[in-house]
């Protein structure tokens, strides 16, 4: 029977010492798996090798598994993600799939909302499976957009590693309470999870440069989740006893929707919903301190 070393075929040429060691005193290492990525690492460290290609390893041979099966000792959390890139540059690329390769960010833009909507309905009603797939489907928009950004020229191009680097120096930038120095002497640090959210908004608001605690609510949200968005920035602004002590403070929100519908049966309840929300946000700034 022959020995087997595991590898990872994304990261080619991440193994431990006793692999490294295991490879060092092999007459010939049988790949099993596409070869050409471990090719350098292999003829780097002075192990001959050759590709299993339908004649298997005989007994006593080692084989370096770089098949992919699995995850490999050693291969980080993560590393499977090379095979979603690897795999958006196929289909973009010449020989693609001609569907992909057509793609812009406008027309890939419907099916990030409707991806995300499929996520939340597997949270509330799925399995662990179902929220699994949905989950894939959300992070291949993330990829595909990536992809699309690589191949444009100027300031529209960047690449999924962009992405990754700008998402990381914001958690790292918003959670001081974690990654930075402890608090100065006099300062009370961050030890619920309301205090990291106030902070955490006041901070966004500062990187962005908002004058008020209400810009920067996407207008195209259904009407009941802006509404919702707009509540809760109020809360976060410390405006919510104004709200509860001002009934004009679009404190019936549904209601004024339902009276819209009781007026006229051909209403649109979202835009109903929509103009009460606006005219409560109008009311709000007017009441942000300066």
């Amino acid at each position: 029977m022959s020995e087997v070393v595991l590898a990872s075929p994304r990261l080619p040429g991440l193994l431990d010492r006793r692999g490294w060691r295991t490879l060092d005193r092999a007459d010939v290492v049988v790949v099993r798996g596409e070869p050409a990525g471990w090719a350098p690492a292999l003829d780097d460290a002075g192990v001959r090798w050759r590709a299993e290609d339908g004649v298997p390893a005989a007994p006593g041979e080692i084989v370096l598994d770089v098949s992919g099966r699995g995850r490999a000792p050693g291969e980080p959390l993560g590393a499977h993600l090379l095979d979603l890139v690897a795999v958006m540059d196929r289909l973009r690329s010449p020989g693609g799939c001609p569907w992909d390769a057509e793609q812009t960010h406008a027309t890939l833009a419907p099916y990030a909302i409707e991806e995300a909507h499929e996520v939340v309905e597997a949270i509330e009603e799925g399995t662990p499976a179902d929220l699994v797939e949905e989950l894939g489907d959300l992070l291949l928009q993330v990829a595909f957009h990536a992809r699309v950004a690589q191949e444009a020229t100027g300031e529209g191009r960047f690449d999924v590693d962009d992405v990754a680097d700008r998402v990381v120096a914001k958690l790292v930038a918003r959670h001081p309470h974690v990654f930075a120095d402890p608090a100065p002497a006099g300062t009370r640090p961050a030890a619920t999870a309301a205090d990291v959210q106030g902070g955490w908004e006041a901070r966004k608001r500062v990187e962005k440069g908002r004058a008020s605690a209400f810009d920067g609510i996407p207008v195209a949200l259904p009407a009941l989740a802006r509404a919702t968005k707009v509540a809760r920035r109020a809360s976060g602004a410390g405006l919510a006893a104004e709200v509860a002590e001002d009934d004009g403070l679009g404190g019936d929100l549904l209601g004024s929707v339902l009276e819209a519908l009781r007026q006229d049966a051909s209403a649109d309840p979202e835009a109903a919903l929509r103009a009460a929300t606006r005219a409560m946000e109008a009311r709000l700034r007017a009441l942000e301190p300066r």
